[in-house]
């Protein structure tokens, strides 16, 4: 392939895009990344995912602490990249840096814009219960997520995935995009549709530990939904008999009709709850303060849950 290709990313969505990149034989002269981060009880500076497979490929890698400064300016500029790939880079580019690319500075999107324009779109089309998502390639304009369309692609979401599977394959999906995008831009046939946004569309604003909560007089495929969408973090929470668990799993249950955050039953099949909509939420898997993610039912083998009793 012909183009002379920045990406610029760090975590591991942007290192599968990186990845395909590659495959496909793109010329990937260098990729930009966060810089090192200490990590674990060791405080051990690690690399990120981008870093990690570049250099597997012997790719070259910066890792400036910022993109406004001179000199991230100047080792894009030594570069001569006709194409840059943004995936999940997580600074901001400001236009000097956006005007460098001899052909395009595109941003791979995980979602359909002008929908979901922001930090956390895959966890806010699951929490709204959308049925289908998708990935942009957009034109980086100097407004967040506002450049013009080069292409979108679209896949179902699954009734019970969850925002991390989801990643996983957006992130696939991403890659793929990307690599027909660049097709497109070398052979000087890439469209642009500008986006409208209106206020039918939503922003997808960053996730916080105080949308944990589980709140049980909501519907329970609401709370399904919730349970989904914030995985793997900050994760739904709930309270019983003074312990917090985080719950990673669970599914509509039956009609009831009993007050919203009664425990129905805790057994075998998990922990049922009822909801607001009269409905039940059945917890099959979740993780209790100090201990350890595991099954409903395992949980219960070592702490009996009374019945009748409230969720918090």
């Amino acid at each position: 392939m012909s183009l002379r290709v920045v990406l610029m990313g760090t975590p591991d969505f942007a290192a599968v895009v990186l990845r395909r990149l590659v495959e496909d034989h793109w010329d990937i002269v260098a990729v930009f990344t966060s810089p090192d981060k200490p990590k674990n009880r060791g405080m051990k500076l690690m690399p990120t995912p981008v870093k990690e497979y570049a250099l597997t490929q012997g790719i070259p890698v910066f890792q400036p602490r910022s993109c406004r400064d001179g000199e991230a300016l100047e080792q894009m500029r030594a570069l001569e990249p006709d194409v840059a790939v943004v995936a999940a880079y997580g600074k901001l580019l400001p236009q000097e840096l956006l005007d460098i690319p001899k052909k395009a500075m595109i941003n791979v999107h995980s979602s359909i814009l002008p929908q979901y324009r922001g930090a956390a779109p895959i966890n806010w089309a699951i929490l709204n219960g959308d049925e289908e998502t998708g990935v942009t390639i957009q034109y980086m304009a100097a407004e967040l997520d506002a450049g013009d369309i080069l292409l979108v692609k679209r896949t179902p979401i699954g009734a019970e995935e969850d925002a991390g599977q989801l990643y996983s394959r957006l992130a696939e999906l991403g890659g793929e995009a990307a690599s027909e995008a660049l097709r497109l831009l070398e052979a000087g046939t890439a469209p642009r549709t500008p986006q409208a946004y209106g206020p039918q569309y939503q922003y997808a604003s960053m996730l916080s530990r105080e949308m944990s909560p589980l709140d049980w007089g909501r519907p329970a495929r609401e709370l399904v939904n919730h349970v989904r969408g914030l995985i793997p973090w900050p994760c739904a929470v709930t309270d019983v008999a003074g312990v917090r668990w985080k719950v990673y799993r669970a599914r509509e249950g039956a009609e009831t009709g009993c007050a919203p955050g009664t425990i129905l039953s805790a057994g075998a099949a998990g922990i049922e709850v009822a909801c607001g909509d009269g409905r039940s939420l059945l917890i099959t898997e979740l993780q209790a303060d100090g201990g350890r993610r595991m099954a409903a039912a395992d949980y219960l083998r070592g702490h009996p849950v009374a019945v009748t009793q409230e969720m918090g």
